[in-house]
Formats: C-alpha cells, sequence, structure tokens
C-alpha cells in the first residue's frame, strides 16, 4: 500500500485521472489530489474527494481540513503548509494529465500554484504523464522542457497515440490508460504493493484468432483485445500476477503484466494449456476463431489464377476454454465470455456455464450500440450458478471490476465451503 498524491492539471484527460483514482484505491492504495484552477473545468473537486475519501486542494493558501493527512494518516494537531506536508507524506508524486503549460513550470521551477509547488518540494518520486496536442508534444520546447524532466530524475512517460480532443485529429499526446499509469506508480515504489488479489495468478485471453487463407489473408474475429486487458489490468492493480495470452493485440502494455504474444486458435490454445495449471483464475476474454480454413495456400492466391469465386473449405478448432474446464483442479475459478446477439444470449450463456465446466460467463450483446467491438465500453451480463448480475453500459475498466468483484465473491464461497 501507498500513499499516493496526485497533482491534475487543465486538460479534457482528466476524466481518465478519476478511473485512475478508483484502480489505485482498489489496489490497497491511499490518495490525496490537488488540481489547478483549470483542471476544475473539466473534473470538480468533489468527484475526486468522493472517490478518494478526502479533501481535494486547489490553492496554496487554501486551509486542508486533513492539515496534509492521508485517509490512512490521523492529521498533526497543528496546520502545516499544505504544499509541503502533502509531498512530505506521499510515497510517490503523479501529475495526470500533465499540460505542455504544466510541463513547461516543472521544467523551469515554477511554483506559481498548488500542483508546481508541491513538486518543486517534492522528495518522493516523481511521476509526469503529458497528455496536449500532437503538435504541441512535439514541439521544440516541449521536446526539450521534457528532456530536462528526465535528465532530474523526473519519470515522464510516453503519451498514446490515437485520437486527440479535437475532432478528426489524432497522433502522439494522448494520455496514458489508467491501468498504465497505476503501472508506472507502482514501478517507482519501493517495494510492489498488494491488494485484494494479492499472491493470486491470473490468466488472461485477449483479443482475436487470426485463421491464414494464404500468405496475406486470414479469417479472423473482431476483437480490439480491449476486454481483455482492461480485465489484465485490474487483476494487476489488485495486487494479482497476471499473463495474458494476446491474439493480435494493438493495445499499449502494461509493464505490470506478462504478455505472450499469439496469432491463430491453435497458438492460443498451446499458451493457455501451457499455463493453465499454475494460474488460480482464468478470464477467456479472446475471440477465438470457430473454424479455421482446412488447407493454407502457398504463398499468395491471385485474382486473375483463382476467378471470380474463391471457395475456401473450412474445419473446426479445438474448443480451448471446454478443453481447460476439462482439466480444472480444484482451487481454480474459471470465467468465460459470450459476444452473443439477440434475446437468447443470456440463455446461451447459461449453457456455455455448465457445459464448460465454468465458474461465471460474460455475456454480452454485441448488437447493443455501444457494447461491440473496438469501443471503451460494454454491457455485459454474469451468469453464475448462483443468479445472474447486469451491468449496464459503462467503460471497460468498470465492467472490469465487477467481473473480478464476482470472482471474489466465488472464490470466498468456494473456500467456506471447503472448510470443514
Amino acid at each position: 500500500m501507498a500513499r499516493v498524491l496526485l497533482g491534475v492539471s487543465g486538460g479534457i484527460a482528466a476524466y481518465k485521472a478519476l478511473e485512475l483514482v478508483r484502480l489505485a484505491t482498489a489496489a490497497g492504495h491511499v490518495v490525496r489530489v490537488v488540481q489547478t484552477e483549470t483542471s476544475l473545468s473539466f473534473v470538480g473537486a468533489a468527484s475526486f474527494a468522493a472517490l478518494t475519501g478526502a479533501p481535494v486542494l486547489t490553492d496554496e493558501l487554501e486551509r486542508d481540513p486533513a492539515r496534509g493527512a492521508f485517509p490512512d494518516q490521523a492529521p498533526p494537531e497543528h496546520d502545516p503548509l499544505s504544499h509541503l506536508e502533502l509531498v512530505r507524506n506521499a510515497d510517490v508524486y503523479l501529475v495526470a494529465p500533465a499540460t505542455a503549460n504544466t510541463i513547461a513550470k516543472l521544467a523551469h521551477g515554477l511554483a506559481d500554484n498548488l500542483l508546481t509547488s508541491a513538486a518543486l518540494a517534492a522528495r518522493c518520486p516523481v511521476v509526469v504523464a503529458p497528455a496536449m496536442n500532437d503538435g504541441m508534444w512535439a514541439h521544440a520546447a516541449t521536446v526539450a522542457n521534457v528532456a530536462t524532466l528526465r535528465a532530474r530524475g523526473v519519470t515522464v512517460l510516453e503519451p498514446g497515440v490515437g485520437r486527440l480532443a479535437s475532432k478528426g485529429e489524432e497522433g502522439a499526446g494522448r494520455l496514458p490508460e489508467p491501468g498504465e499509469l497505476l503501472a508506472a506508480v507502482e514501478a517507482v515504489l519501493p517495494a510492489a504493493s498488494g491488494g485484494p488479489m494479492d499472491g493470486l495468478r491470473v490468466l488472461v485471453s485477449a483479443g482475436g484468432t487470426r485463421e491464414p487463407i494464404d500468405a496475406v489473408r486470414y479469417v479472423g474475429n473482431r476483437s480490439s483485445g480491449r476486454m481483455g486487458f482492461a480485465l489484465a489490468d485490474e487483476a494487476a492493480a489488485r495486487g494479482a500476477r497476471v499473463t495474458v495470452v494476446a491474439a493480435n493485440v494493438a493495445l499499449a502494455r502494461n509493464p505490470r503484466v506478462e504478455v505472450v504474444e499469439v496469432e491463430t486458435a491453435a497458438e492460443l490454445q498451446v499458451a493457455c494449456e501451457a499455463r493453465f495449471d499454475g494460474c488460480d483464475v482464468l478470464l477467456m476474454a479472446a475471440a477465438v476463431a470457430d473454424f479455421r480454413p482446412a488447407r493454407v495456400a502457398d504463398g499468395k492466391l491471385k485474382k486473375d489464377v483463382v476467378g471470380d469465386e474463391l471457395a475456401v473449405a473450412m474445419e473446426r478448432t479445438p474448443d480451448v476454454l471446454a478443453g481447460l474446464g476439462a482439466r480444472r483442479r480444484p482451487g481454480q475459478t474459471l470465467v468465460g465470455f459470450a459476444a452473443e446477439t439477440g434475446d437468447e444470449a443470456v440463455a446461451y450463456g447459461r449453457r456455455k456455464l455448465a457445459a464448460k465446466r465454468l465458474d461465471a460467463v460474460v455475456v454480452n450483446d454485441v448488437a447493443r450500440p455501444g457494447a461491440g467491438f473496438d469501443v471503451p465500453t460494454n454491457e455485459v451480463t454474469i451468469v453464475t450458478a448462483g443468479g445472474e448480475r447486469h451491468v449496464a453500459l459503462t467503460s471497460k475498466g468498470e465492467v472490469a471490476a465487477a467481473v473480478l468483484d464476482t470472482v471474489a465473491e466465488l472464490r470466498a464461497v468456494a473456500s467456506a465451503e471447503a472448510r470443514p
């Protein structure tokens, strides 16, 4: 468990800091937040206060009701200077998002607000997570400021690449995802901190397999791996040792998670089987192809040779999850995923629960708006032998939290039943 001081500067990516706080507290850390005045235009102080259970500060002269203490500490009897006491108590100071303006202030030692004053007084590790327009990130001034901070021992994260705040703009400048931020925080701590899943070994499959037709073409599933990676991030945040078998996933890697790259259903099967006996929890979120071409053509099939029609004979692939379920050992918890459409989706999930010897099946209707492929949200029903739990449309991080809460409940029941 660590005390994390979070500095939030004024950028639209500030909303991700809320998810970071949730992940950090779920992992057993305690968090205090300082905000710039501009950041309040994007996320209100009340939201951070509700998640941390501690007052949020924005001004150096503002009285701190907690007198610089974190939620796990007793406040001192006197009123200390907030920007000095907060960082004195902190194990790590994370600035996320860090705008180009804030990075410039930090690089030049300015202390014109509570966030920058705290950074100047910090003796704990400092982590800076940039978030800005790609042009601002590439500007020579920002490049120099980042280099200055790194030369001083500050950990400056690389921003993500993708859609930016302005409509139609893409490039480097996205704030890293909350799981990546938490991993970066924990990486600079003297020792890793445990959480509610401390000591558990979790195996996750993610993404969609690709079955080759020829040297350049394949049959595949429309899965980005977002749900599987969200599960991995959440499990790692809770203290688990996590391995992800990732099938064709083009997402940022969490440094706290071991990633095994695969492409086909056969490769995924081999990777999962090799690691299954050693895991305590299996989260099978990958979209594994049910069929593959019976024969892979040598080289590339040419259109002028094949003609106007191409017939590809398909054969069944092994049912990886059923095979793992058949060899499960006592003490393991197995969760399957079912991407379905229509009114019978949950009923199918319940049949899958029994047929594959699973503890839970997470069913989502991919035809519903916002719950399909390659989107940051999902809506699911978690089916267990004891009933069903509906998770309304929310972020995949929140869905992952709900799934792992269910896993914790299932394991607690199983443990109680196993006791004499």
